[in-house]
């Protein structure tokens, strides 16, 4: 009778075992949030959010209308309300600090920063842009009516110089201003310090300078990659980024299987 006890407790460990070994193996993370910057709109995720597709993950635009920070942090939050299961959340310029905030959320395993901002408590945008050196290229205008507008003659050389003049013209006629105020936000709750950091440097960005850039991406403390590119780096070079969004989405799988 002890006999077959301790093989029905043998059998019972086994199985568990079993199962803990195959939920690791098995531990993915499937979807993807993308978050635009200001002076765009969500369709210029349109190449990495194909190939994200291609590759079997369930990709969501945010169309943050870039109203003002808390609008756009709640935004993103709607998205991520309906996703089902944990996420990558992936921000651009702007949008990282967006998803600065946003990514607090329980649902978020990691953030990818794209040539973005990524602000530390106390910090505001505008302060960081101020104290960066500043780059004469760069068409981030003064507010009008409470908006910022990226110049139309500045549009080509100082946002997306690596892209066709053609569609250059496109995305500056299809700009969407973000409201000055975001500038004054100033952050609290930072989600880099408790969330598995990756950061994008595009080297050759005159909206947010590359020195300002590596700066944030070291203070993360993730994985920081550089890219010979314009600020719209993830239009570009669409492949590189759709592969780093997978290499952070694939290892914060493995951390959290641990």
């Amino acid at each position: 009778m002890k006999t077959r006890s301790a093989l029905i407790t043998v059998v019972i460990l086994a199985a568990v075992m079993l199962g803990l070994f195959n939920s690791k193996a098995t531990a993915q993370i499937k979807n993807i949030v993308l978050v635009h910057g200001a002076f765009a709109d969500g369709s210029g995720w349109e190449p990495v959010y194909r190939i994200l597709k291609s590759h079997g993950y369930t990709v969501s635009v945010v169309g943050n209308p870039n109203t003002g920070m808390p609008d756009d942090v709640a935004a993103t939050q709607r998205v991520l309300d309906r996703i089902d299961g944990p996420c990558i959340l992936v921000g651009h310029s702007y949008g990282g600090a967006i998803i600065t905030e946003a990514g607090n959320s329980s649902k978020v395993s990691g953030l990818v920063y794209v040539a973005a901002f990524a602000p530390d408590a106390g910090e505001a945008l505008g302060g960081l842009l101020a104290n960066a050196p500043h780059d004469p290229v760069s068409g981030i205008g003064m507010p009008e009516n409470g908006f910022v507008w990226y110049d139309k003659a500045k549009f080509h050389a100082g946002f997306c110089a690596d892209l066709p003049k053609e569609q250059a013209d496109f995305l500056c006629d299809s700009q969407v201003p973000v409201a000055a105020a975001a500038f004054g936000y100033v952050f609290k709750d930072i989600a880099w310090k408790t969330k598995p950091t990756w950061y994008i440097v595009a080297s050759d960005d005159h909206s947010i300078p590359p020195v300002l850039e590596r700066t944030m991406g070291k203070r993360t403390g993730g994985k920081v990659t550089e890219i010979k590119s314009s600020h719209l780096v993830f239009i570009s070079h669409a492949k590189e980024v759709a592969d780093i969004i997978e290499t952070a989405a694939k290892s914060a799988a493995m951390a959290s299987a641990k």
